[in-house]
């Protein structure tokens, strides 16, 4: 991420076995064997491991990113089937790491997974956070985000923002260490759950944590290859029914309680809740 990347010996890091499964991505200018020999030593910490972060669990371990780490507290259940590919219906009832863990197996055996069976709060985020290249949200809920969205910042990580909900998601790359808002800039209080309710509550249309979950997976690796334009300072929002893909431009607000000239925010609350009902 804007550093200088030194020359990588093919023989150094790859085994036969690797070249061939690599071969259409290191052919790639964009990408090239010091590419992906980067792409082996990263590490990603997905929060959640449902419809986004299946979606992105998988595309990132097929595509060869070393270590990937999972947050998430809950167990599988047959409804979740409709969109998070990951799971199996075999792994009802299972720890989502746990499946998480054993459908990437699946796809790469080469990658370690870091599994945290646990609620991320403010106690654990940045000791979770800190070891991990870029943060990715793949949860369901805006404490959720904003407690990301703040960690994030004191650890001086990318956040690549995700949701879905009914027939339409978002997606933006937070970053505001190198450049660009943070989410509190376009949002400074979390939204009333009338006003952001979850898709457990109102629903989902199977595909569209998909389509959302690809899309922070293409900007997950653009950051870590340093490659590319990241959707920093953008906001794309999709729409199923419409079929359409619309970007709007987001700015930092200098008056930004989190990353803005005098913040009042400085270290993570206690807690991250919803206002109003």
């Amino acid at each position: 991420m804007g550093t200088y990347r030194e020359p990588i010996k093919k023989e150094a890091y790859f085994t036969s076995a690797q070249r061939d499964r690599y071969r259409r991505q290191t052919i790639l200018p964009e990408v090239g064997v010091e590419g992906q020999a980067l792409l082996l030593k990263s590490k990603v910490l997905v929060v959640g491991a449902g419809g986004l972060g299946s979606p992105v669990l998988l595309y990132l371990a097929a595509c060869g990113v070393g270590t990937l780490g999972i947050v998430d507290f809950d167990r599988v259940d047959a409804s979740n089937l409709t969109r998070q590919v990951i799971h199996s219906f075999d792994n009802i009832g299972r720890r989502k790491t746990e499946s998480a863990k054993e459908g990437i197996g699946r796809i790469n055996p080469d990658v370690q997974v870091l599994t945290f069976d646990e609620r991320l709060t403010a106690a654990n985020a940045l000791d979770i956070i800190k070891e991990f290249d870029v943060v990715l949200d793949g949860s369901d809920n805006f404490e959720t985000k904003y407690l990301l969205n703040d960690a994030a910042f004191f650890a001086g990580k990318p956040y690549v923002f995700g949701g879905a909900v009914r027939t339409e998601g978002q997606v933006s790359v937070f970053y505001p260490k190198i450049r660009g808002p943070c989410l509190r800039c376009i949002m400074p209080l979390l939204p009333s759950r009338s006003k952001a309710p979850t898709g457990s509550e109102v629903g989902v249309l199977g595909v569209v944590p998909g389509q959302i979950g690809l899309v922070q997976a293409a900007e997950t690796l653009k950051l870590l290859l340093n490659i590319g334009v990241p959707m920093i300072g953008r906001f794309l929002l999709y729409s199923a029914l419409e079929g359409d893909f619309t970007t709007v431009v987001v700015s930092k607000d200098p008056r930004c309680p989190l990353c803005g000239a005098q913040p009042t925010i400085t270290s993570l609350q206690s807690q991250y809740v919803q206002s109003g009902v």
